[in-house]
């Protein structure tokens, strides 16, 4: 049967309705699932060019402007010269030269809107004191695994919950050095990624390891950071560092602490030692 002139008027209008929405309203239907190094624009659609990566981007290698909170802002403060200028303080034979990228970073970042999120210098500070320690951890970005890492015992069998897998190795990967079981089974948990069973993604997934990095970051030391950098070097390694058992590396970690608060030009607050 033949349609009716209103019928071919009404499918016309839901027709015209339909590509409105698609080009000026967000895709809320879709999740913005993107493969790496694509952004997630603020209308839901995956792509690699300023309308994707600008103003409103949601997650990856985001570069729009922002206040602080959301990869928009953290792109906008963590430039390419800022990132590699960390990098290019380690030999160029090092391993993390080509494994760490600013891009896997800002697609890891992604992920948490909550990290660097407040007024424009809370968010730059936090930043600062990331890649402080980040530098630290990793010698600028040269070591992407512990070094002996794979000599050491890094199973605590007292975590029930995280059982270690046979075979496994749970020493320091990735920016901030993930050790033990436990914190790899929480991570990849979180994640998503075996974190029990294959440890080693975190050296071999740069954006895996920004998230597992990211991951403890915002579980153990974003919540510390109004009481100073001081606060996030005891949540990182306070049990080897703080107190007086090693200076040396504390008193490192607020050197680069500084120098990047100052690169950002944002103050570095007090309680800078613990």
């Amino acid at each position: 049967m033949a349609n009716s002139p209103m019928a071919v008027l009404t499918v016309m209008a839901l027709g015209l309705a339909a590509a409105l929405l698609s080009i000026t309203g967000p895709a809320a239907a879709q999740n913005c699932g993107c493969q790496p190094g694509f952004c997630c624009s603020q209308f839901g659609f995956c792509g690699t060019t300023d309308p994707y990566c600008g103003k409103g981007c949601q997650s990856g290698p985001c570069t729009g402007s922002g206040s602080g909170s959301g990869s928009g802002g953290v792109g906008s403060i963590v430039s390419d010269a800022f990132f590699n200028a960390i990098k290019s303080k380690s030999s160029g034979g090092c391993a993390g030269q080509s494994f760490y990228t600013r891009a896997a970073f800002l697609n890891a970042a992604g992920s948490y809107s909550g990290f660097a999120s407040g007024s424009s210098d809370a968010a730059k500070r936090e930043i600062a004191a990331f890649f402080a320690h980040v530098t630290h951890e990793t010698g600028h970005f040269c070591y992407i695994e512990e070094i002996n890492g794979a000599n050491q015992n890094y199973c605590d069998t007292s975590f029930s919950q995280w059982p270690c897998s046979s075979g496994a190795k749970y020493y320091g990967r990735g920016p901030l050095q993930l050790t033990w079981n436990y914190n790899y089974g929480a991570a990849g948990k979180s994640t998503g990624f075996d974190g029990l069973g294959s440890p080693q993604t975190v050296a071999q997934d740069p954006v895996v390891a920004f998230k597992t990095a990211l991951w403890y970051w915002m579980t153990n030391v974003h919540g510390v950071l109004p009481r100073g950098f001081g606060a996030t070097t005891r949540a990182i390694n306070g049990a080897v560092e703080c107190d007086g058992k090693n200076t040396a590396q504390m008193n490192a970690r607020v050197g680069y602490y500084q120098d990047y608060c100052r690169q950002l030009g944002v103050d570095a607050g007090g309680s800078l030692t613990c």
